[in-house]
Order: structure tokens, then sequence, then C-alpha cells
């Protein structure tokens, strides 16, 4: 049985209308619960995908409350893995939520991406704009209608052959901004169809992974240092030491 404030470190095989769904508890509290979410899952119920994270959460808390409260606190894109926090009651979402509205939660990312960086670390900043229909961040001049500053922190972790590992700390909160920004120097994300050429490529499972999130704690106001480690991916296997 899991007590409501260990750290788990293990594989919990939860299940959603008939589907079953890997994933990890990082750490689990009477009032939040942060998991690792695995590649090619949607955070969010929706009409259209029966498999999501909230729904297996859910499936882990029925087993010992019969309608359990999931509050969904932020988001990752499907193809993208890491650490991802569910508020189990209203005040911890309110607080939380309240949290990344000030974003004043550290969001650091690990991605693999293939090309020369411009240094072993810097700042990227770009303009975006959301296309929707297309489901993807266009980088454009500033002067653009609806375009959005993107900027973000990197430094190169380790290299093997043409793959690059780097750490990225986001400076703002943008729609799939890490993806966009570092295509647009020509150093694409491992996997990430969409970004790597011209056109509207789905791709189920890219290499980037949502290393550490730090936030306070809505109950005890203390700071949380949340970390994921590394997915199953062979493309992580040559960087797993850094884990």
């Amino acid at each position: 049985m899991l007590s409501t404030d260990s750290e788990c470190k293990f594989h919990l095989l939860a299940l959603s209308m008939g589907e079953k769904v890997p994933f990890e508890i990082i750490k689990e509290t009477p009032y939040w619960i942060a998991v690792n979410k695995p590649t090619g899952v949607i955070v969010e119920k929706n009409p259209y995908e029966s498999l999501t994270m909230e729904g297996q959460v859910s499936a882990h808390l029925q087993q010992k409350t019969k309608q359990p409260f999931v509050g969904v606190v932020h988001r990752l894109d499907k193809a993208t893995s890491g650490v991802l926090i569910f508020a189990k009651k209203r005040s911890a979402l309110k607080k939380l939520n309240r949290q990344f509205e000030e974003r004043s939660v550290q969001k650091i990312y690990w991605a693999l991406v293939d090309g020369e960086l411009p240094s072993n670390a810097g700042q990227l900043d770009h303009w975006l704009v959301k296309d929707a229909k297309a489901k993807r961040a266009n980088i454009v001049e500033e002067t653009v209608k609806g375009a959005k500053k993107a900027s973000l922190l990197y430094k190169v972790l380790a290299e093997k052959g043409d793959i690059t590992l780097v750490e990225i700390t986001l400076l703002t909160g943008r729609y799939h901004q890490i993806r966009a920004q570092f295509a647009a120097i020509a150093c694409p994300i491992i996997g990430d169809l969409k970004y790597r050429q011209e056109g509207d490529e789905y791709s189920k499972e890219i290499a980037l992974h949502a290393r550490e999130l730090t936030i306070k704690d809505p109950q005890r106001e203390n700071e949380r240092n949340l970390k994921a480690p590394l997915p199953a991916q062979a493309w992580w296997d040559p960087f797993r030491g850094k884990s």
C-alpha cells in the first residue's frame, strides 16, 4: 500500500477504459501527486482519446477514494515526457495554478538535439505565432500580428557523435516553444518530424523531457524540487549516466 507522503520509484500499471500505460509516481501527498508522464499520452480527458494521464491518475486514486478529485495544474505535449503535477484538492489546485500563472515555477527540460549549437551555453530569443490549424508554432518577425516573444536558456550537458544533450530553462511558456526555437537554429529535437521539415507530420515520441519542476508546496509552503528519471526510449541510453 502506498503511503500518501512517500517517494515512489516503481511503475504503476494504471487502467483507463480498458487501456494500460506504465507511469511512475515521483511524489504523492494528501494534496497533490507528481508523476513521470510517458511519451505518446495526452494530459487531459477529451472525447477523442480514451487514454489520458488525467484518467490514469484518477484510476490510481480510486484505489483509495471512490470519487477522487483530480485537478489539472499544467500540461505537457503528447510527445513530451516528464514531471507532471495534479492536484488532489481544490484548494491545492488554486494555489498551484496561481504559481504557474505567476511564473514562479522553475521548469527545466532535457532534450536531445541534432546539429551544431552556436555555443555550449546561451539564450535563445524568438518571436512565435501559434498556428492552431497546423498545431505548431511558427518563428516570425516581431512586427507580425499576434507574435509573442519566446526566451529560454540552454547549456550543453554531453555530446555523443552528432547528438547533443542540452538542459533548458524556460524564461517564457509559449506553445511548442522549445521545439520551434531549436529547429529555428538548425538543431531540431530528435524524433520531432513536425519541426525537422516543412509540413504537418506527427511525432508520437520526441526526445524532449520535462526533467525538473520546483514548486512551493500548497500545504506546507516549503519548496519542492521534483525530478523525473529519463524515459525508456533507446535514444536516451548513451546519456543515462547524467541522470
